[in-house]
């Protein structure tokens, strides 16, 4: 019994020293890690530990309209640069081509933070393409990272490295090719960083002073320098950064001296991720005065490294330090100088550090106007070289270019394409004039506003009483005179009303392919463009009107992605409310599924036009500007291209969701699919759209309406009650349209019901995110295209895969002898997918 405490006190022990371990261990772990090796058909190992995933593996993440792969499975005949890690040449051996602007969407599962972008580019020889002529710009949804940029010749990797904060849940990156150009990229790399790497303040080189506000600015690394070291490769730093030797940077490599100590004996200050600002390899080497004994001259000498930027940028400058070469504290002062001025005199590390070998850091910001020669010089310089004891030391560089007021790390034109003139923090004179100016203004917009309010006395009695006028005379008053008042944003084209009455003979009734809510849809001919539109044309005593005309509008106009149908234009003439859109050959999913004598879809379609859709819905909560809910996801609103392309249509209820999770607005929407907690709370989130997405996957499976009437009486069915009540009773396959139940994959239907149930939760809290349910339908794909390799009878729902009961006749009732497949909310036990190649999808919400 003595025994027991004994072994209680030893587990206690035993836990505190792990705690104790696990607290001062050099560590950080990502929570968010995307690495994709762009082109590659399978995941890439690189030898410094990291795996970057394939195309096939991040398929989702991207939307683009037409890429190419491009490989190069022989060596690559040149010298890697210093600041390239080694380890990333597989990287380079393939590529992605874009024609048409293309997008990588990425989850964040925290905003607020700083993450690391990474990108890789090497011009590879291919056939068609001549990569080392594409001209493209690079930009995330607020920040441009490249502009028109061009790989200088085919010999040349590059690397870019940036360090932005995200406050939103998805992040984008863009690629744009100039006009008659393309875009490619090699690899990337999107990864978070610790939010202790970049404080707020600095030391202001010019004028000298305290700089603050660096974390509300975003960075893009240029150098980042071992000093005295060989480069560092990503495995042996914790962040995965590179580091590179200083022997191209040293301006005076005949006064200094290389120096290094074991790496194990570097200590790092008490306060929290210390550790993280460089490992222990940068501090355990350093470059130090050469020994004056040595020298051929006496004068007062110096260390100084020079580095070529960009002229009319402000620069982060960090450097590192740590007194390997004292012996004693208190001998080791000196000043530091960039671009010939202070950056700190008579720095003493025995006051900063109290140690020695114990790391330090400072950082230093120089402004724009002070980078005139396309250069930054850093110099260490020692207190007393003649005195014998002096020395000066430096282990480490960083520089980091600051974003301009553009948002742009390249040249000065914004995310939305337009130039903006650069600006310089003023100096005293310019603060003066600025004062002086400012004054002028003010007065000037003074006399404005009391002309303004003259003028706005003689009309106001007028405008209101013509607009009262009007709204008695007809409701489209405002939306008449909106076009002339305040253009809308966005690329759409203006129709006078002549142009689509040519299209359309009229508004010929034979010419109408659809009616809705809005009012009726017509096929038009656009004879100057020779193209095919789908016009609608809005109804006047429609519940759907200015409202709807003017979302549906705005909306298409901000929004551009391959499974959302593209608006084309408008027409707002003569009372008109028109919208013209891209024609859709095949019309909506629903005449494919019933109600029209049309040759039933293939399950492998299905899944297909399931898997756009769930795209199309996916940009829409995740990749726009804002959140956005369609609010009316149903299968009329699901239409297929020629080539039965899957996208969704009809934003006239569509709602924005600005930093919340849900909207309070009355419940809009189409019977069968509205979300009931909707119903119940009025609060519409992003939850609404997966419910009635859910009820789409029934539909596309089954074949039937949302509603239905029995045949022997008046009592309606619900499709998802009845699809439900069947899986609780195991009988599955009952539900599947007879027309494909024989050439589904037991395994594949298993992951599609099983997505389509948690859609279908009560409570939103319950449902997947649309990612999550995209993730699944992609399993579900591969699974069924998995078995076309298989013979039929190993996979056939009606053959001797069923069991029937003795009553049999044509509505036996049948059991899968598989009976996983009735256990539909186990999603995690399918087997034979190969996780690894949804891996980056599946952490899309958190899951």
């Amino acid at each position: 019994m003595s025994s027991r405490p004994l072994l209680h006190h030893l587990s206690l022990l035993l836990l505190l020293l792990f705690l104790f371990l696990l607290s001062h261990t050099n560590c950080y772990t990502p929570y968010v890690n995307y690495l994709i090796d762009c082109g590659a058909y399978n995941h890439t190992h690189l030898n410094d530990g990291r795996t970057f995933k394939s195309d096939r593996q991040t398929t989702s993440l991207l939307s683009t309209t037409e890429d190419i792969q491009a490989s190069n499975h022989s060596p690559i005949a040149i010298t890697m640069p210093s600041f390239v890690p080694p380890s990333s040449l597989p990287l380079f051996q393939t590529a992605r081509i874009f024609a048409d602007e293309s997008t990588y969407t990425f989850y964040i599962s925290r905003t607020g933070g700083r993450i690391w972008i990474r990108l890789y580019f090497y011009a590879l020889p291919h056939p068609s393409y001549d990569l080392a002529t594409a001209s493209f710009s690079v930009h995330t949804n607020h920040f441009v990272l490249l502009h028109e940029f061009s790989p200088r010749n085919n010999d040349n990797l590059v690397f870019k490295e940036y360090l932005v904060t995200v406050f939103e849940n998805r992040f984008s990156l863009k690629f744009k090719p100039i006009k008659n150009s393309f875009a490619f990229i090699n690899a990337i790399e999107v990864v978070s960083a610790p939010d202790t790497l970049i404080s707020d303040s600095a030391t202001a080189v010019s004028p000298h002073g305290e700089f603050k506000g660096l974390q509300q600015s975003e960075f893009q690394v240029l150098y980042r320098v071992n000093v005295g070291g060989a480069i560092i490769a990503p495995n042996n730093d914790t962040l995965t950064r590179t580091w590179e030797p200083d022997d191209t940077y040293n301006a005076n490599p005949n006064g200094s001296v290389n120096v290094a100590v074991p790496y194990k004996g570097i200590k790092y200050p008490e306060f929290g991720g210390a550790d993280l600002i460089a490992p222990s390899l940068v501090y355990a080497t350093a470059v130090q005065i050469k020994d004056h004994k040595d020298m051929q001259f006496q004068s007062k000498v110096n260390l100084s490294w020079m580095m070529n930027v960009e002229n009319s940028y402000s620069y982060l400058i960090r450097l590192h330090f740590c007194d390997i070469v004292s012996k004693s504290l208190n001998q080791l002062v000196f000043s530091v100088y960039i671009n010939g001025m202070v950056g700190v005199p008579d720095l003493d590390l025995s006051s900063q550090t109290r140690e020695l070998a114990t790391a330090f850091y400072q950082d230093f910001v120089l402004n724009a106007s002070a980078v005139e020669n396309g250069f930054i010089f850093v110099q260490v310089e020692p207190e007393d070289l003649q005195l014998g004891t002096s020395n000066a030391i430096l282990n480490g560089i960083e520089i980091m270019k600051m974003i301009n007021s553009a948002n742009s790390f390249d040249g000065l034109f914004s995310v939305d394409g337009d130039y903006k003139e650069q600006s310089f923090p003023p100096n005293a004179e310019m603060r003066t004039l600025a004062f002086v100016g400012l004054v002028l203004a003010l007065i000037g917009l003074v006399l404005l506003l009391m002309t303004c309010v003259q003028m706005s006395k003689s009309t106001k009695s007028w405008e209101v009483q013509a607009g009262f006028t009007w709204w008695m005379i007809h409701p489209f008053y405002s939306r008449s005179f909106s076009r002339v008042r305040s253009p809308r944003k966005g690329p759409k084209r203006f129709f006078h009303l002549s142009e689509l009455q040519r299209a359309t003979n009229n508004f010929e009734e034979s010419r109408v392919i659809g009616v809705g809510g809005y009012g009726k849809v017509y096929l038009g001919r656009l004879k100057e463009d020779n193209m095919n539109v789908a016009i609608k044309r809005a109804n006047g005593g429609s519940g759907q009107g200015l409202k709807e005309f003017r979302t549906e509008l705005d909306m298409l106009s901000e929004l551009r992605h391959r499974h959302l149908v593209s608006l084309i234009g408008y027409c707002d003439e003569n009372s008109e409310m028109i919208l013209v859109y891209e024609y859709m050959a095949n019309g909506s999913f629903r005449s494919h599924l019933y109600g029209a004598n049309l040759r039933p879809l293939s399950w492998k379609q299905r899944l297909e036009i399931c898997i756009g859709a769930a795209r199309g819905l996916y940009y829409l909560h995740t990749g726009a500007a804002q959140s956005i809910i369609h609010r009316d996801v149903k299968t009329t609103n699901i239409l297929l291209d020629e080539n039965y392309v899957a996208k969704v249509s009809d934003f006239g209820l569509s709602k924005t969701v600005p930093n919340k999770a849900y909207v309070s607005t009355a419940v809009k929407g189409s019977f069968g699919y509205l979300d009931p907690e909707y119903f119940r709370k009025l609060k519409l989130t992003q939850k609404s759209d997966v419910y009635s997405f859910g009820v789409v996957l029934l539909e596309a499976l089954c074949g039937r309406p949302v509603i239905w009437t029995c045949p022997n009486s008046t009592q309606q069915v619900s499709l998802v009650d009845w699809v439900m009540e069947r899986c609780k009773r195991g009988m599955v396959h009952e539900v599947v349209d007879p027309s494909i139940l024989e050439s589904i994959n037991p395994k594949s239907l298993k992951m599609f019901v099983g997505a389509a149930k948690r859609c279908l939760e009560d409570h939103g809290a319950d449902r997947p995110s649309i990612g999550d349910v995209l993730w699944h339908l992609e399993c579900a794909l591969q699974l069924q295209e998995g078995a076309s390799h298989v013979d039929a009878p190993e996979y056939n729902l009606s053959g001797k895969n069923l069991i029937c009961s003795q009553q049999g006749g044509q509505n036996g009732n049948c059991d899968v002898v598989d009976n996983d497949i009735d256990n539909a909310d186990n999603l995690g036990d399918i087997k034979d997918v190969n996780a690894a190649l949804f891996s980056q999808i599946a952490n899309l919400q958190g899951r």
